[in-house]
């Protein structure tokens, strides 16, 4: 007996310690989050806190990484509620507690959105943009408003007259890129689970790829963008930004779906139902066909940076070993842009059409007024008055008759060479050169690789591709035809599950969790 005693004694201690660990926040996931309320050892409250915690100590102190524009000063109330409503019921939606980080030209209501304007401080708008509205209907909380270039008009910098510049946590001296800066450095630096951004021409994947992030800028069309402060209807889109492809896809659900104010969306009622962008994410790539747009990123004066070059080359080499055919003899046919088709839209006539909507809770009527006030960052005065210059015709002009022509055509050339080549998606590097330092932002040194996927109005998801020698970050595209984000996850997901690139920024580490007693 003196022998059995002890032995059970040890069992015992080993049942209790057997007790799942608590969640670490940082890098963790929306899946690993909901796991962790089922089995009690977090709490919404105890999330929020921590991440709150994050933002206080990285980005008002320590690197002061100046990502967040502001917080929701309802988080903690919001997270009580939801609490009490998973104690009631359990989960109440797939994004249930998921902190979001979102770029602060998407509506919020009651709570101030000023596109990173001077101009704009004051407009707090009285409705919710649809994408936070269904983002909120899946369980979500909107953390905290990133920020982000005057109007969204800088791609290669975040900075504004407001907060100031946004800094990149991988490298404080390198931009994050433009103009979902501020959103990729709060979800790298895990200031919140995922973020919400805006890709006109590159500015979801541009700083995805500066920020080691997913980034995915979907269909023309999938999600609505009624709601946003536009900077081209033709070409905006609302896409999420996280730290893995399984989290982008289930932000990306949440968002797909028709909505009237948006016609862009009319496809939609097409589709009785839509099916998970996971749905084929575990099958691999057996049997896919990967063609390399070199022309995304040659020509010109720049050519790709032998460090990219170098991680390219790998990353080619890992899609072949994972079961890909990587086919590298694409050539897309040349389309000219007819001269005029800048007069379709354009900033200058989608701001003012939606000021005027706004009435007097703007504090400013046009784009006009914007630039007589002054209220706005050198950096984006040129491009603020040249569009300001453009007599802008709208829906059913000549200009847009020939822009959507145009469109159509690169649309058109990008699917004729895919199908010739049997191709299910392209790949190459999402900027072909690396950050730029703060000090010397340069256009024609920036090396975006934006016109195939904003020119068509395809879909591209840009997923982390590792990194220089110096810990710089760099991303790897995938672009294919439109309503393919099923295939485009597909691909996406593999090769982030072969090689686990993403790393966190070494300038903003863990901190304990800010939890209490949570068992």
């Amino acid at each position: 007996m003196s022998v059995i005693r002890p032995v059970l004694f040890s069992l015992l201690a080993l049942s209790l310690s057997a007790a799942p660990p608590r969640l670490v926040v940082e890098e963790t996931t929306i899946g690993q989050v909901h796991a962790a309320f089922q089995n009690h050892t977090m709490t919404c409250r105890a999330l929020v806190d921590t991440y709150l915690a994050r933002i206080a100590r990285y980005d008002d102190q320590g690197p002061r990484l100046n990502a967040i524009s502001s917080v929701n000063p309802e988080a903690k109330a919001e997270a009580a509620r939801l609490d009490q409503a998973f104690a009631d019921r359990g989960l109440t939606g797939p994004l249930h507690c998921v902190p979001v980080i979102v770029k602060d030209n998407i509506q919020t209501a009651g709570w101030e959105t000023t596109a990173g304007s001077l101009a704009l401080r004051g407009f707090v708008p009285d409705r919710d943009a649809i994408a936070i509205t269904r983002l909120k209907n899946a369980g979500a909380i909107i953390l905290a408003k990133a920020n982000m270039p005057d109007l969204a008009l800088n791609a290669l910098a975040t900075v504004n007259l407001i907060h100031g510049a946004t800094r990149n946590p991988y490298a404080l001296d390198r931009v994050p890129a433009g103009s979902s800066g501020g959103t990729a450095v709060a979800v790298a630096a895990n200031f919140g689970l995922v973020g919400l951004g805006m890709d006109t021409g590159n500015s979801v994947r541009g700083p995805a790829a500066h920020a080691s992030l997913v980034g995915i800028r979907p269909s023309l069309g999938l999600t609505s963008r009624a709601g946003l402060i536009p900077l081209d209807a033709q070409s905006d889109t609302v896409g999420p930004m996280a730290r893995t492809v399984e989290d982008a896809a289930i932000v990306l659900d949440v968002l797909v779906g028709h909505d009237p104010a948006d016609p862009s969306t009319e496809i939609l009622r097409q589709w009785p139902v839509q099916p998970s962008m996971l749905a084929t994410a575990a099958d691999g790539l057996d049997g896919i066909r990967i063609g390399v747009l070199r022309q995304a990123y040659q020509g010109g004066n720049l050519h790709l940076d032998p460090q990219i070059a170098r991680v390219f080359a790998n990353a080619l080499n890992d899609l072949n070993s994972l079961g890909a055919e990587v086919v590298d003899s694409v050539s897309v046919d040349f389309v000219p842009r007819v001269p005029g088709t800048e007069a379709c839209h354009g900033l200058k006539y989608d701001l003012n059409a939606f000021l005027d909507q706004q009435g007097a809770r703007a504090p400013v009527s046009s784009l006009a007024a914007i630039i007589a006030s002054g209220k706005f960052h050198p950096s984006v005065a040129d491009d603020m008055r040249a569009l300001n210059a453009i007599n802008s015709e709208g829906d059913g002009s000549n200009a847009c008759r020939l822009a959507k022509a145009y469109r159509e055509a690169v649309a058109t050339a990008l699917s004729d060479e895919m199908l010739r080549l049997h191709l299910d998606v392209l790949v190459y590097p999402t900027w072909s050169q690396l950050p730029q330092l703060t000090s010397q932002i340069t256009v024609e040194e920036a090396g975006q690789s934006l016109r195939f996927a904003t020119s068509s109005g395809f879909p591209a998801l840009t997923v982390p591709m590792g990194f220089t020698p110096d810990a710089l970050p760099i991303g790897l595209s995938f672009l294919s035809r439109s309503w393919s984000e099923v295939g485009l996850i597909r691909v996406g997901y593999a090769y982030e599950q072969a090689t686990r690139h993403r790393r966190p920024p070494v300038l903003a580490p863990p901190i304990p969790c800010v939890c209490g007693d949570v068992r």
